[in-house]
């Protein structure tokens, strides 16, 4: 008797359940329903469309693609707009990414920003000349256990124009690991002068929507789209010496800026310091040292900080920052570049400025 009157207990409480759920689906979409909402940019352009998503979303469908190196999670503070009415109020999300004078002036993130009603904005008119392009994969390199070099022959348009330091966003399609289109920032590491293919250099991100697509379900011959060129990170026109500091990843923007050097003949004195955990996660070591020969005053200084008994590493060891420590001697009078994550890019600057570098001399691209 116990037993039946648990069971009809845990059935009623199922039944109780399921309606709350129910409710609470039917309300959340009532409640999201905000029906027609017009977008207007820039006071010459606009459009309708359904309320509910965020502007960035919205903006994206409608092939008008905002800078947004972390896919709309609100964590690198790239996608900005100027708002000029409809976005409600500043969000707490918001605030780090945001300077006063941003502030002050209405500039706000578009992924933060639901649309709810008629919204008016203003965005650089540049970035109406970003474009959409579909590449077909033709390789996919291994470089270390988490690190792949993904290479895409453009279809359409057939050809990239980039400054090297630019990055695209890549679309990671519908897949059984997401029920949505995401978009993914990654630095461009190819030849600019090889305006018909793009290389992308990534690192396997566990449960990233993005990487895990690319990683395990990408082949040779799947067509994708991606978009851009987006990005700041490039080199000034100078003669000043130059300190490269990365890690992982973070090799990809340099791979291409050092393409642009040879091509030039940019005779700058370099030296690019690259930081890894153990000589497993070096890599294009062949191509570094191609460079150094190329190039007329060009040194990469690979940093081991942990390296292993076995693998007889003679060379500089530590964390990247130290070695830049150690040797960087000249910082007082050089410019620095960094990519990296943000731990990186932080200590890095740290250094740098210890050791008489100009903060207005130190320019990076920080990995949301």
């Amino acid at each position: 008797m116990m037993i039946l009157v648990l069971l009809k207990a845990v059935l009623i409480i199922s039944i109780i359940a399921a309606f709350l759920a129910a409710v609470l689906s039917v309300s959340e979409y009532f409640l999201r329903n905000y029906g027609p909402c017009k977008i207007t940019i820039n006071k010459d352009k606009d459009f309708t469309v359904d309320g509910g998503a965020s502007l960035l979303s919205v903006l994206t469908d409608k092939k008008i693609f905002i800078p947004s190196a972390c896919g709309g999670k609100g964590t690198c503070g790239l996608c900005k707009v100027k708002a000029l009415s409809g976005a409600g109020t500043l969000l707490p999300t918001e605030e780090p990414y945001l300077d006063e004078k941003e502030k002050a002036g209405n500039v706000r993130l578009s992924c933060q920003i639901r649309v709810r009603n008629d919204i008016e904005i203003e965005i650089p008119e540049e970035l109406f000349n970003i474009r959409e392009y579909t590449g077909k994969c033709t390789e996919i390199i291994d470089l270390t256990a988490e690190i792949k070099l993904f290479r895409f022959e453009l279809i359409e348009p057939k050809e990239i124009s980039f400054t090297p330091g630019q990055y695209v966003q890549l679309m990671a399609p519908v897949y059984e690991k997401s029920s949505e289109e995401v978009y993914r920032a990654y630095s461009i590491s190819s030849d600019p002068a090889q305006k018909d293919t793009i290389d992308l250099i990534i690192k396997f991100v566990p449960g990233g929507i993005c990487t895990t697509y690319c990683f395990k379900y990408l082949k040779v011959g799947d067509e994708v789209k991606f978009n851009g060129p987006y990005g700041e990170f490039c080199l000034t026109q100078n003669d000043s010496d130059m300190i490269f500091v990365a890690g992982g990843s973070g090799m990809a923007p340099f791979v291409s800026i050092l393409h642009e050097m040879r091509n030039k003949k940019i005779k700058r004195k370099t030296a690019y310091y690259f930081g890894a955990n153990n000589v497993d996660e070096l890599f294009l070591l062949d191509e570094m040292k191609q460079f150094e020969k190329q190039l007329d005053d060009f040194k990469f200084v690979p940093v081991i900080s942990r390296p292993k008994q076995n693998q007889n590493w003679k060379g500089q060891t530590g964390l990247v920052t130290e070695a830049v420590e150690r040797n960087a001697k000249n910082a007082s009078e050089a410019e620095g570049y960094l990519c990296g994550s943000p731990g990186l890019i932080d200590a890095s600057v740290k250094i740098l400025k210890k050791l008489g570098m100009p903060s207005n001399k130190i320019y990076y691209d920080k990995f949301a």
